[in-house]
Formats: structure tokens, sequence, C-alpha cells
């Protein structure tokens, strides 16, 4: 178990981190208005390793009670966190195919994908204290997540719409839409994205991949933050952001999120190298954000983007190749296909090329960072390397390690690093922070993010036990999917709580925010 605490100094420039002593020693006492501590309290353990047994997590302030998607069993199980230390499981709710939970007022809405995934799914609703169903609305092909309008009277449903396959004969690809289900009528309205045209969008930079797909195939909305009446849902393998008018419920546009350029900051490009290796590139990322949050400054509304990177893999087709593979037509293309340069780097199969086919730029999946954007889309701030950077400092025999097992060191330089995944944003002591689940290497960090043009670093926290075994549930926390942040007015300990789905260890970690 490891917990560090950062200041504004932390920051550093050329050489990466200064690290402080954990939180809970005198040192860290002093660590100022912009460092956090993050304090590990409890967990709850399902047994189940490697299978999904917790993911999304949702909180109900009245109960008391996190209600935590296990995939593996299909069900949501339900943990009394009164004392935050000990959470126990109470109840258990049948949800089979549950993607996402969010409760909201004592309501519970769970979003199922249909036992063939390319058929419509549904959301189901259920009462948080009695367990009791209520109601289940039909929805579009694989809802992946569900949350509240600001409200109450709304939910809103990212229906991913994955294919089943590219195989001639097998093929079936449901458009991509988000739902919008109205609390007090009980109605379904569903945006599609029928009116985008596939070229016009490859054209402004959005990636329209799967062959023979329309745009509203191959768009596939991922995660949704709701600012009162606009939805902001991340499309991450089309590297885009789709704006949602949620009263006329239409998709008013779809914004692509642009290229990070690696040859200013850097990363780790290799597995093979049997080192950490941070340094510019000349490689683009695709930022592809899964989570995404949202918060106001100075009346402005900002989106917070986990950039994670996902490629398709369906039958038949593949976006995913090896630099090494390619007829490369750039600079000192034999040295940078070496496995010790980005030979083993996995780069998007629909990168630039000339008339002669042969690749002039290379564009890699995930920025492996957090964002900060306007409400346009527009790029704000980005953390650049500072993820691989805190990682190298503090867990520097697991760097860039996976999720499946401990002695997994570098294994994951080619293919997204450390991954963030799900971010949530949350005010402490009246500073605002976001807080960012690193899927691969574990652990949650945090950004002071109170002014959204010059974030700090401001803590980072890990409870994966690197001397046990993941396959034997031995590792503690490890593969964080969601996080939750719970307010201190809402919590059992009167401070703020993130409760974390850690879905590879099968665990739910709660950590005190002070």
């Amino acid at each position: 178990m490891r917990t560090t605490t950062f200041t504004r100094a932390a920051v550093a420039a050329a050489t990466g981190l200064i690290l402080l002593p954990a939180a809970g020693t005198p040192a860290a006492a002093e660590s100022g208005p912009r460092g956090v501590e993050l304090t590990f309290l409890g967990r709850h353990a399902t047994g189940t390793v490697a299978a999904g047994a917790s993911e999304i997590t949702a909180y109900d302030a009245k109960t008391r009670r996190v209600f935590v998607v296990n995939a593996q069993a299909g069900t949501v199980d339900v943990l009394d966190i009164r004392d935050p230390r000990k959470p126990r499981k109470v109840a258990t709710l049948a949800t089979p195919g549950a993607n996402s939970v969010a409760v909201r007022d004592g309501l519970v809405a769970v979003a199922q994908q249909a036992a063939v995934k390319t058929d419509p799914g549904t959301v189901a609703f259920f009462d948080a204290r009695s367990g009791k169903r209520l109601r289940q609305v039909t929805v579009g092909a694989l809802p992946d997540m569900v949350t509240f309008t600001p409200d109450g009277h709304r939910v809103v449903v990212a229906n991913e719409g994955e294919p089943s396959s590219y195989c001639e004969g097998e093929k079936v690809d449901p458009e991509g839409s988000v739902s919008v289900v109205d609390l007090k009528r009980w109605t379904v309205r569903t945006a599609g994205f029928q009116r985008f045209d596939a070229e016009r969008l490859r054209g402004d930079g959005v990636r329209i991949t799967g062959p023979g797909a329309t745009a509203a195939q191959d768009l596939e909305p991922e995660y949704v933050t709701v600012d009162g009446d606009t939805a902001y849902v991340t499309l991450q393998e089309n590297n885009a952001l789709a704006i949602v008018d949620l009263k006329r419920v239409e998709v008013r546009d779809v914004v692509p999120l642009g290229l990070k350029d690696w040859s200013k900051s850097g990363f780790d490009a290799s597995d093979r190298d049997g080192r950490i290796d941070i340094r510019p590139r000349p490689v683009r990322g695709l930022y592809q954000p899964d989570g995404i949050a949202h918060f106001r400054d100075r009346g402005r509304t900002y989106l917070v983007t986990a950039n994670e990177g996902d490629g398709r893999d369906w039958g038949c087709h593949a976006d995913e190749v090896r630099v090494k593979s390619l007829n490369l037509a750039m600079p000192d293309a034999e040295n940078l296909k070496k496995d010790g340069e980005l030979g083993r780097l996995n780069v998007a199969v629909d990168s630039p090329r000339d008339a002669n086919g042969a690749y002039t730029e290379l564009h890699a999946f995930g920025a492996r960072s957090i964002s900060i954007r306007s409400a346009s889309g527009e790029l704000v701030w980005d953390s650049g390397d500072e993820l691989e950077r805190l990682v190298a400092k503090e867990l520097p025999e697991a760097f860039n390690a996976d999720n499946e097992a401990n002695d997994s060191f570098d294994s994951r330089s080619d293919n997204k690093g450390p991954e963030p995944e799900g971010v949530t944003v949350g005010e402490v002591r009246g500073r605002t922070y976001a807080f960012a689940g690193l899927e691969r290497i574990g652990g949650v960090v945090a950004y002071d993010i109170d002014d959204p043009r010059a974030p700090s670093l401001a803590g980072y926290v890990n409870t994966r036990d690197l001397a046990g075994s993941v396959a034997d549930g031995t590792a503690g926390d490890v593969g964080p999917e969601g996080v939750l942040f719970i307010p201190a007015s809402d919590s059992p300990t009167r401070h703020a709580l993130l409760v974390v789905g850690n879905e590879i260890s099968g665990t739910t970690a709660i950590y005190e925010v002070r």
C-alpha cells in the first residue's frame, strides 16, 4: 500500500516530480492548500479476480449505501458504508448485463445490455432502500453508461452500439445513440447520428474506421457528463466528443479532439528495452478519452477527460498495428522500427500515408494523460507526460506494469502506458480537484484544477500490493474502472471520500480525501 501527497512544487520541469513523505507524516501536513491526502480506509472483496466483479459505483447518501456493478455475477452489489473502514455487502440487485449504475434521491438506475449485445438494451430502476424493482425501459444497443441530470428529472444513457463482427455474413453493426428517459412520464427519446456524413466527419478529423459503416454505425458513445440541458459524450474510438441538446434530444455537434504532439513532451514506447525511457518521439497521440466529468469556473463550463485510448479488434477487422511492420516515409525510418525505439509501439492502421502507401505520420492510441477542455471541446490544458513520470518516480519497479500480473515491468509501454480511464471531480476545502484512476498500474491520481488553465498535481494513492499475486487475489486493489467522489456533506465520516471499483481484483476500495 502506498499513499503520497504532493504540493504545487511537485510539478517538476525536466526531471519529473518532487515526492513528499507519505500522507499522515508531519511533512505531509505542510502540503499547503493545493495538496490533498488520500488515505485508504477499507475495501470489500468479491473474491472473484479478472472477471469485472467490481466496476462502476454509485452512492446513495440517505441509506449510506454504495451500489457496485458486478458484471461477472450479473448483479449490482449493495454495500453498507456507514463504517467505510468495514464496508458490508447487504443486498444484491438482479441486473443481467449490467454495465453502469447511477443513484439519485433513492432511485437506482442500471444500464443493461441485451443477451445479444447488438439488440436494444434496457435501463432498470430500483428503490435504493428496499431493492425493489420498480420499472424497466428499452434504450439503444449496448447501453454502456447511465447518469441522472442535475435536476433529477431525466436519465441519460450512452448506447455504444458496438458491432458483432465485420466478417461477411456475420456483421451486425447497430447505430450508436444517446437515450433520454423522462422520469415523470417514463418515456424514452433517443438522439442518433443519422444526419452526420461519414466523409465530412473524416475531413474534420473524426475517426470513422469501421468497414462499410455509416457515421451513425461507427460513432460509439462511451461516457456522459451532464451540465444543465447539455450532455457531453465521449466517442472514444472516434477520438471525438458529441454535444447533445437534452431538451430537443438531438446531437448538436460532433467535435474532433485532435492529436497530441509527442515530440513536445515524451513517453516510453517500448516494452522490450528493459528500462524506463520517457522522451520525445515523432508520434502523435489520439486522445480517445473514456471517462469525462465537468466543472464550472467563473461562469464557464470545463470538461475533464481521462485519455485512455482504445483500438478496435472485431472479427475480420483490426485497426492496431506495430510500427516495425510498416513502410515508413519518415526521417530515420529504419532506426525508428527497432524494438528499443518505436518498433513495438501499437499505432492506428489509418495513420496518414503518402501516394505510395508509406506512412508519413504515426498516430498512437491514447494520450496517457488528463486533459481539460472548454465546453466547445477546445483543449485548455493537458498533463503531458506527467503520469508516466509520476509512476516512474513512485513505483519504478512496476513502471507501466500490466494489471493482470505483478511481475510485468514495462509491459504496457508499447500500448497506452498507464491508461487513465475513469475520472471524477469534487470540492475539498473550497478547491476543485479531479481524480482519475490509472487502469494498468493502478491507483488514483489527484489534480488541483481550481485554475483550469494551470492545474497542479495534488496527490496519488495506490493500494496495489506488488508482493502479492493478482491471479490469487492477494494483490490488493488492481484495475480501477469507476471512480466516485462523495462530498464531505454526504459522507459518513464528514470528510470527502473516493470509492473505486477495481475490475481486475474484484474489490471496491474506499479512500478518505483531506
